[in-house]
């Protein structure tokens, strides 16, 4: 439940909320993105994962733009984003996040990343440590490679997206989300949205491509970049979610030289989103130096 309501909605997070939703050309790319909280602020700029969009991000931002300039994108071939028809590797989303701070007029920002979010949040650290202040990381990938994950994946995700009825889109969510009453139809409603646009198939094709074994190997993190890293980072283990994401978060912490990690039980890759009492306020800790 949120905020002791009996119904839970993505509008319920935000309803109190100033933000503004709206585009921006990005290297070229029409991107979708939310923004809340001053101007002026630092930066925290939201990255979600696998064919997601900005709204995973809805229970984050009241309480983060209280503090910070946060804004949450759509990533280039998810969301409403556009969708150039080429393969998503790592160096694209990393090349579409800087076109994006480019465009927003963003020097440096703290990230948080979710799943792929945190993929790409990681190549950015270890390419462009330059523009990063400090990376949260839940549901950390780009260390190992499992085929039965990738298998998975790309068999849930085909299905939701070949034919996007309600049945073939709620369960790309229980691999998300640990609770089935966080599994909410306004999640599903977005989500079936998204794929059924009508060159979501053609963007999917390309999204799935790291879920190759080959092309996943080359655009990996390795244990060496890691230990070059000498950003803050936050991770958050999640012991109930697919166990490549608490074996990868564990070996970043003890590669990295400034992490800290938290556990949180009984929720899967949104952790922010089924835990956000939990979260928030150790993630704004980490975030504000306290």
């Amino acid at each position: 439940m949120s905020e002791g309501y009996e119904h839970r909605s993505i509008w319920g997070h935000l309803m109190k909320l100033a933000f503004c939703q709206n585009y921006v050309d990005a290297g070229g790319i029409r991107t979708r993105y939310v923004e809340a909280g001053p101007k002026d602020a630092p930066v925290v700029l939201m990255i979600h994962g696998t064919g997601s969009s900005w709204e995973c991000f809805c229970a984050t931002l009241s309480s983060h733009s209280e503090h910070f300039r946060c804004i949450a994108i759509d990533m280039a071939g998810s969301g409403f984003s556009d969708r150039p028809d080429e393969p998503y590797e790592i160096g694209f989303y990393v090349n579409h996040v800087l076109a994006f701070m480019d465009a927003m007029g963003i020097e440096k920002a703290s990230f948080i990343g979710v799943s792929l979010g945190a993929w790409v949040t990681s190549r950015l650290v270890v390419d462009h440590p330059e523009r990063v202040e400090k990376i949260t990381l839940l549901a950390p990938s780009g260390l190992i490679i499992n085929n039965a994950t990738m298998t998975r994946t790309k068999s849930v995700r085909n299905a939701a997206v070949d034919d996007p009825s309600w049945e073939n889109i709620r369960p790309v969510f229980n691999s998300i989300l640990y609770k089935e009453e966080d599994r909410l139809a306004d999640l599903v409603q977005v989500r079936q949205a998204i794929y059924r646009e009508p060159n979501m198939k053609m963007a999917m094709n390309n999204i799935l491509v790291l879920q190759n074994a080959d092309v996943r190997e080359r655009n990996l993190v390795t244990e060496e970049e890691w230990r070059g890293v000498d950003k803050p980072i936050f991770i958050i283990l999640a012991p109930d979610d697919n166990p490549d994401y608490t074996t990868t978060g564990k070996r970043i912490a003890e590669l990295a030289p400034d992490v800290r990690t938290l556990t949180i039980e009984k929720v899967k890759h949104w952790a922010h989103f089924e835990a956000p009492d939990i979260f928030n306020p150790a993630n704004l800790e980490f975030l504000l130096g306290r």
